[in-house]
């Protein structure tokens, strides 16, 4: 049976758009993993985490970023990303050109459910900061894992908006991604 684990990036002040500064906040980047101290082990929890991956759940735009960049990788983090299910919520895409994509048709609370019951392993949501909003809202995440990366951005999209849902979490686990990332993983009280 699958679980839907959030897996992201997020600023000390809770912003997840566009960390790498090609998107949203027009080259402002808070996070180039090529670049930092803090990559290569960043690279190393990539691709541990993709170890555990049952498939992919994505909104329409971090999987059109995916789907340009991934393909063209090498490695096993790529095969592994690549060869996984993926699974994209979306009511206007039409174009699916990485491999193994499906549309997640329908009520999305039915749609995880399925996901839940057919997929063995993680069901990994990268990025997708609408639709992790919506999956929050409506109680379908099981574990959060918050990759919180040392730099106050100030502005962009938050990670959590503002909403009428109180959720409460239990923390499942603190550790530190090379010298300055910290992984803070949830899971959400009803597990508990």
């Amino acid at each position: 049976m699958g679980k839907i684990v959030v897996s992201t990036n997020v600023s000390l002040d809770g912003v997840v758009e566009d960390p790498v500064g090609e998107d949203g906040l027009k080259g402002r980047a808070w996070f180039r993993p090529d670049e930092s101290a803090d990559g290569p082990a960043w690279f190393q929890d990539g691709l541990e985490e993709s170890r555990t991956i049952g498939a992919l759940l994505l909104g329409r735009l971090t999987y059109q970023w995916f789907a340009e960049r991934w393909p063209s990788q090498t490695g096993e983090w790529a095969d592994r990303l690549n060869a996984a299910p993926k699974y994209v919520v979306s009511s206007t895409i039409t174009d699916l050109p990485w491999a193994n994509s499906t549309v997640l048709k329908g009520d999305l609370a039915d749609g995880v459910a399925t996901l839940r019951r057919e997929v063995d392993g993680d069901v990994v949501v990268h990025g997708s900061g609408l639709l992790v909003r919506s999956l929050v809202e409506q109680d379908l995440v099981d574990e959060l894992r918050l990759k919180i990366h040392p730099v106050v951005v100030g502005t962009g999209e938050r990670l959590f908006g503002a909403s009428g849902t109180n959720r409460s979490l239990r923390r499942a686990g603190t550790r530190t991604i090379g010298e300055g990332i910290v992984l803070l993983t949830y899971r959400t009280a009803r597990d508990a």
